[in-house]
């Protein structure tokens, strides 16, 4: 366990500690947490920013775009006010001065004020759904409106699209109850339009009844972070609130539906499924998917699109076993409703798990590792390289030809487990060099010279697979150990953060909670002294996938840190090689000649293109049209879910598992099997362990005759 957190807030205590007596105002707080934050920023952070006009301006538009990232409130004139302090916001960061923040704050609730007096207005008159109008949401392009009448107008559209998606589900909830009773008498277009424009008004107000519980330290924290996450995209000020929140989730006790969120380009996107929770285990989402609205059961949907990242998230989340129903829009364009029935993570469902794999009369083993998981309090308890090690040994045991370590949409973890785990198939040696704040370099090695698996190995890898993941594909990869296999490049998360608690900078405290600051403090590099940042693990063979042409990895980002090297460690590669160049070029002309891979090369492009429009019709029989068609052009890909691998599997039970499997964990393991058997990436990876033993086998064989 590394606790880098400790010891930064730990030294930092130790230069800047105050004594408060007296009972501060708002403002006095903000202001001493601006002092705070520059403080642990200047001296705890990996790659400090200079704070300079450069990073005032940047720091600028990052804050209005979290203030009102739509171009709902604002005018230009507001815009131009504002600009005297683009160059302004790190002189008062320095100097703990609050002008730039207190003007658009007051400015802010007095838009808002107004547009809530007259959005009603604009909801009184029927909408016309058989008038041609167009709306764009591309945001990051749409320009200020310059008058009050411009921006009524643009409200009045977007009210119009609102009312227009829910006409639309509501039309087709008629049809489809009038095909299933011919006696039932559908409601009329008029009555469907009054009904949409009914739902969009009261979702719009409920929208502003929760702007309204909003406070000014609300409004601060988007303030505060639009500066600190200059530093980079994983430095994030977590107001006490959300601190508590970020506290449950590290203790791994998850309870709603089971995903990380982001909000990105004012959309709400899934870029994590956690493992074991209702969507994973349901298979109901996938990364990228975005929400759009949120639904109680049996109550009206709540569009969240433009809402506050924490104020959609307190919709979805809810108690063990009630039902959420989410409108998302899914990678491919496509719109549907999604019911989920939230539950806490089942922690079991996290942990390493093994299958048996036959191909022509020949055994091959699969472990699937969602996470690198701990006990910090009890190391020898259970950890990821400790059940890993018990399923490569359940695996030898079974005479199996090679094995797939499976780490697709491994987000990471402990770092302990990854250098442990790693040498379980290298002899002995440096596994990650870490470079800390302050420029300390550690190499972490394996120490033990045993070997548990020293035959064939392939890594699975995607775009999700990050951190700890790509620390040991890296390693893996650099020994000449195993084939990655997966997407042309991994995440590309380079760094290490930890959480600095503000309280404990300052004694003697009044200002109550002042909430934490994740920073970061540390950066991985590969034995051969290049960084993972950005660039990530390049698998060896790429298998194409329908998230290749999207922006998902940490390049995609804002303000990540920049890939660099290091002096390499020293090591010495596996000597007992397979034929490498042999083994590749086999499973670059299966690919190249399988029509299924073909499909999802397809399939990808059309998904990038769907992510880029940003246009939408305003008039029924338009906006329909253009529904079907995306949905029609997506069916064809429904061939992918003819593939079948004609492998056999055999999922085997935990390790060391000593109580009988329920009829629960049976059905899960069964299911998972079950999309083995589908999956393409698999089926490849079989093949190539599959040359990898035959061209081991020849290496050996000539390496005995001489």
């Amino acid at each position: 366990m590394r606790v880098f957190g400790i010891f930064v807030s730990g030294v930092l205590a130790c230069f800047f500690f105050w004594n408060l007596s007296s009972a501060p105002t708002p403002p006095e707080k903000d202001r001493l947490l601006l002092e705070i934050l520059n403080y642990v920023l200047e001296r705890g952070h990996y790659d400090p920013k200079v704070i300079d006009d450069a990073f005032s301006e940047n720091a600028f538009h990052s804050y209005l775009e979290g203030l009102d990232g739509q171009h709902r409130f604002f005018l230009q004139t507001d815009i131009n006010t504002f600009k005297r302090y683009r160059y302004r916001i790190d002189d008062e960061f320095k100097a703990s001065v609050l002008n730039f923040f207190d003007v658009t704050y007051e400015r802010l609730l007095s838009r808002m004020k107004q547009v809530e007096n007259f959005y009603p207005q604009l909801l009184e008159t029927p909408f016309d759904f058989s008038k041609p109008e167009e709306i764009s949401l591309d945001y990051e392009n749409l320009p200020y409106a310059n008058t009050v009448t411009q921006l009524k107008s643009r409200w009045r559209k977007r009210l119009k699209l609102s009312a227009l998606d829910r006409f639309a589900d509501k039309k087709k909830e008629e049809k489809e109850k009038f095909e299933s009773d011919s006696t039932y008498v559908m409601k009329s277009d008029v009555e469907l339009e009054k009904d949409a424009r009914k739902l969009t008004l009261e979702n719009t107000r409920d929208y502003f009844d929760l702007v309204k519980d909003l406070d000014r330290k609300d409004w601060f924290s988007v303030y505060i972070n639009a500066i600190v996450m200059q530093f980079d995209p994983h430095t994030f000020y977590f107001a006490p609130e959300e601190k508590d929140r970020f506290d449950t989730s590290m203790s791994g006790k998850f309870e709603g539906i089971g995903a990380r969120l982001q909000k990105r380009n004012q959309e709400v996107k899934i870029v994590e499924v956690i493992s074991g929770g209702p969507i994973w285990r349901g298979k109901l989402l996938d990364v990228g998917d975005i929400i759009l609205k949120v639904a109680q059961k049996g109550e009206d949907p709540v569009e969240i699109v433009g809402m506050r990242l924490e104020d959609a998230i307190k919709l979805i989340k809810g108690p063990k076993g009630t039902e959420v129903h989410l409108t998302v829009k899914r990678v491919d364009g496509t719109i549907e409703v999604v019911p989920i029935v939230r539950d806490i993570v089942e922690l079991e469902e996290v942990y390493a798990r093994s299958t048996i794999i036959e191909k022509e009369g020949k055994k091959f083993g699969l472990i699937n590792l969602p996470k690198f998981y701990i006990d910090f309090k009890d190391y020898g308890e259970r950890n990821a390289a400790i059940d890993v090690k018990k399923e490569l040994e359940q695996l030898k045991s079974k005479n199996v030809s090679g094995i797939v370590l499976d780490l697709r949409n491994n987000g990471g973890g402990s770092l302990k487990t990854v250098v442990d785990m790693t040498g379980f198939f290298i002899d002995e040696g440096p596994v990650v060099q870490v470079k800390s704040t302050g420029g300390r370099k550690e190499v972490l090695r394996d120490t033990d010279r045993g070997i548990v698996w020293d035959g064939p190995l392939v890594v699975l890898v995607n775009e999700f697979s990050a951190s700890a993941s790509e620390i040991i594909a890296a390693a893996l990869q650099d020994y000449n150990r195993a084939i990655i296999l997966g997407s042309k490049q991994t995440f590309g998360k380079g760094t290490v953060q930890n959480v600095v608690d503000l309280n404990r900078i300052i004694s003697g405290n009044t200002y109550g909670d002042l909430g934490a600051l994740k920073v970061t403090t540390d950066k991985f590099y590969r034995i051969t002294g290049e960084s993972t940042q950005l660039e990530g693990v390049k698998s060896d063979v790429v298998f194409p996938d329908r998230y290749q042409y999207i922006d998902m990895g940490e390049k995609d980002q804002e303000n990540p840190l920049a890939w660099d090297n290091i002096t390499p460690a020293s090591y010495t590669a596996w000597k007992d090689k397979f034929n490498y160049d042999f083994v590749v070029k086999q499973s670059q002309y299966r690919i190249q000649e399988n029509s299924f891979a073909s499909i999802i090369e397809k399939q990808a492009q059309w998904v990038a293109e769907q992510q880029k429009d940003y246009d939408y019709f305003l008039d029924y029989d338009s906006f329909y049209k253009e529904q079907k068609e995306s949905l029609d052009a997506s069916k064809q890909f429904d061939v992918l879910k003819d593939f079948d691998s004609n492998l056999s599997f055999k999922w085997l039970p935990e390790a060391g598992m000593t109580t009988v499997a329920n009829d629960d964990y049976i059905e899960k393991r069964d299911r998972w099997v079950e999309s083995l058997d589908k999956d393409l990436c698999v089926n490849e990876a079989i093949s190539i362990l599959n040359d990898m033993s035959l061209s081991l086998k020849g290496n050996r064989v000539s390496q005995n005759k001489n």
